[in-house]
């Protein structure tokens, strides 16, 4: 039983053994379809120790062992107890994984994945499947910044525990950086830095090289008075503070959220580029008003308004998938709405490409390259997850939480959004189509999952 897989990855053997011992690496490759969170990482892969949160508060303890500890040849762990929590799976359920790296060439490696354990081969191939695909695009995306002249650097983020933070803060952490996550709560780790929104401290962003910012409320909601109030209060004002103390800290690069609300609810067929006009509507106002207040002289300044973004861990999949497992799903009204999305990892691509890419400057559009119809989009998840999509869903189900307003606005937009200034530059997607994007995120990349 168990499983004795392998891939090779672009890069030297050093490379791929320091990107696993480097914090994030966990994070990168546990799958976002899996009902589990990293709860803390191991310090070191000799002796170091794991933790994943699992459903009804159990734990599984991953520890790691010393002696059979070859450096960059192999690291070894195997499931633990440790507290009450992780007792049920640690006595139940026998685990040893044996990681090996093996030299192919200068700037190849194999990468061999040996589990002694009763869970069988096919329920855990769609796993490892993943974690090499993540493995090499991710050591692709830092050496793409690495040949361009970005080395190690100091970056601040906020939200950095949110959907898009979290995979960032790992991605960049994997990739030798420093990452300083500005909070609001007292710190607790070395890492952070206590961030008042209103009026950060002079001294906040002292020997950052660049900044991220990705804090702001959530959109989802009814549309009420006081809802918006929360939306707009939340970026407009923080966006400005947090870009004049990056001027006045001399950072090189201020990179903030933004979105492709700022195109308006409904522009029909009209294809969105970088250049194309604000459109009508709430979102529209807001997101204009946020995207003036990053804007700050003496910083190169990037403001990376984000499609739907495809992640089971957040957003709008998470919503759906469940739905859609069941039979139950189906496009939205008449479905003909366009709905420009993008990858999660392609989009911390997009982030981290906005940190290195100094030709980047201004608004950027992180879509996909093949924006879809809902219609299309409801055909495709179905296909994926083996599902019918026979169900449409009327108009007044999403009203009933979203109100008349937000469902215009969010629930039956129609943004056909293209990324034309990723394009120009030579932007590499992982995933162009979203089936492709869709199968990695949920582990269906094979024919019989």
């Amino acid at each position: 039983m168990g499983i004795d897989c392998s891939g090779v990855v672009e890069a030297s053997r050093d490379e791929v053994f320091g990107w696993f011992g480097r914090p994030g690496a966990f994070r990168r490759l546990a799958p976002p379809w899996q009902p589990v969170e990293v709860e803390s990482e191991a310090e070191s892969l000799a002796d170091g120790r794991a933790v994943l949160r699992l459903p009804g508060g159990l734990r599984w303890v991953a520890r790691h062992e010393s002696e059979a500890y070859d450096p960059p040849r192999r690291f070894v762990d195997r499931i633990a107890v440790d507290g009450a929590a992780s007792a049920p799976i640690g006595k139940l359920l026998p685990w040893r994984h044996i990681h090996e790296f093996e030299v192919v060439d200068d700037r190849h490696t194999r990468v061999i994945d040996r589990v002694d354990t009763p869970i069988p081969a096919a329920a855990l191939r769609s796993m490892f499947d993943y974690r090499y695909r993540q493995l090499a695009d991710d050591l692709a995306a830092h050496a793409r910044a690495a040949a361009s002249g970005f080395g190690p650097a100091t970056i601040a983020v906020t939200g950095a525990s949110g959907l898009v933070g979290s995979a960032l803060t790992a991605f960049l952490t994997t990739g030798g950086h420093t990452v300083i996550r500005l909070v609001r709560h007292t710190p607790t780790t070395v890492d952070e830095r206590q961030w008042d929104p209103h009026n950060p401290a002079a001294g906040l962003l002292d020997g950052v090289d660049a900044v991220v910012h990705l804090a702001g409320a959530s959109i989802a909601g009814r549309f009420t008075a006081e809802h918006k109030h929360v939306i707009a209060e939340s970026r407009i004002g923080p966006t400005r503070a947090l870009a004049e103390c990056a001027a006045a800290a001399g950072v090189s690069s201020f990179v903030s959220a933004s979105a492709i609300g700022y195109y308006g609810a409904d522009r029909g067929d009209e294809i969105l580029d970088e250049t194309a006009s604000r459109g009508e509507g709430f979102l529209a106002d807001t997101v204009a008003a946020w995207e003036a207040a990053g804007d700050t002289s003496g910083v190169r300044v990037v403001l990376v308004r984000t499609g739907i973004v495809q992640s089971p861990r957040g957003g709008t999949l998470r919503l759906l998938r469940p739905l859609f497992a069941a039979g139950l799903g189906g496009r939205l009204g008449a479905g003909r709405q366009w709905q420009p999305w993008i990858g999660i990892d392609d989009l911390v691509d997009i982030y981290h490409r906005a940190l290195w890419d100094t030709d980047l400057c201004g608004p950027v559009n992180a879509v996909a390259p093949q924006p879809v119809r809902n219609s299309e989009y409801a055909r495709t998840l179905a296909r994926v997850l083996h599902r019918p999509a026979l169900l449409p869903v009327p108009k007044f189900g999403p009203a009933l939480i979203l109100g008349g307003e937000g469902v215009e606005e969010l629930a039956l937009a129609s943004q056909r959004v293209v990324p034309a200034g990723l394009t120009a530059a030579g932007h590499r997607f992982r995933d162009e189509d979203l089936e492709s994007a869709l199968r990695h995120v949920l582990g269906r990349t094979r024919d019989n999952r």
